[in-house]
């Protein structure tokens, strides 16, 4: 079987995502201070898009920090990257600028910091509740003490980061959802709006036109009245004329 054919099946695509996390988080731990270079890389990289939807991970700070903690982060990763500071990589770098500004903007309000957090809560419940599960199902099959990977405290800190990951893409996901469908309300609102425009602006055309035309009206009317008027009035006369002249006089034949 080809290893694309092994990729496909179901529950190696997890496998391989928690393989790529993993290998992301050892290189973010062995790196913990990066060049500008470096720091540019890391959030450019291949599937950032993915990982950049979490404000933690972009400035490489554990959930629990201080807000005051978070800021000297910022302030140092925000010089590391910032576009000034890199002449020759000044696209790439504005790219990375924005990302980290973003993620602080995030963490600095009280509200969007609070529901990053509850994100994290959730999927420390979310872990237990799996690994309850795995206990239950070991339990039923007659393997109550053996153990599971997520006995190890470092394997169960990155089955949370999992989760927390995916937590976060679904929000993004309902996000984006969201926008569509308020997009697609604005704009079939604004079709109703013209059409109703159209209306109206027919409407006052027609309007206008007929008050235009009025006049024209009023004075076809009247003249039609008065050679209506004028036509009898000369019958009138050539009848009365008629009777007022004597019939000839016409001699007796003898």
């Amino acid at each position: 079987m080809s290893s694309s054919s092994t990729r496909d099946q179901p529950g190696t695509s997890h496998e391989t995502f928690e393989d790529f996390y993993s290998e992301v988080k050892e290189i973010e731990k062995r790196d913990s201070v990066l060049t500008p270079s470096q720091q540019i890389d890391r959030l450019l990289r291949p599937g950032s898009t993915y990982f950049n939807l979490n404000p933690f991970e972009v400035l490489q700070i554990e959930p629990e920090v201080e807000v005051a903690d978070i800021k000297k982060r910022y302030r140092t990763l925000s010089i590391l990257v910032h576009p000034d500071k890199n002449p020759d990589n000044q696209e790439r770098a504005q790219m990375a600028f924005d990302i980290v500004s973003r993620s602080w903007k995030i963490l600095e309000n009280e509200l969007t910091r609070k529901r990053c957090l509850e994100v994290y809560e959730e999927a420390k419940g979310r872990t237990d509740q799996m690994i309850a599960e795995k206990r239950k199902k070991l339990k039923k099959e007659g393997r109550p003490t053996e153990p599971i990977p997520e006995d190890d405290p470092t394997k169960y800190k990155h089955a949370i980061y999992v989760m927390v990951m995916k937590l976060f893409a679904d929000m993004e996901r309902r996000r984006q959802k969201l926008d569509q469908r308020d997009q697609e309300e604005r704009k079939r609102k604004r079709e109703t709006e013209i059409e109703e425009e159209e209306r109206v602006k027919a409407d006052r055309e027609w309007q206008q036109n007929f008050e235009e035309s009025r006049q024209s009206r009023v004075n076809s009317w009247h003249d039609f009245q008065s050679g209506a008027g004028k036509s009898k009035k000369a019958k009138k006369q050539k009848h009365m004329t008629g009777m007022m002249v004597p019939p000839k006089f016409k001699p007796e034949s003898r």
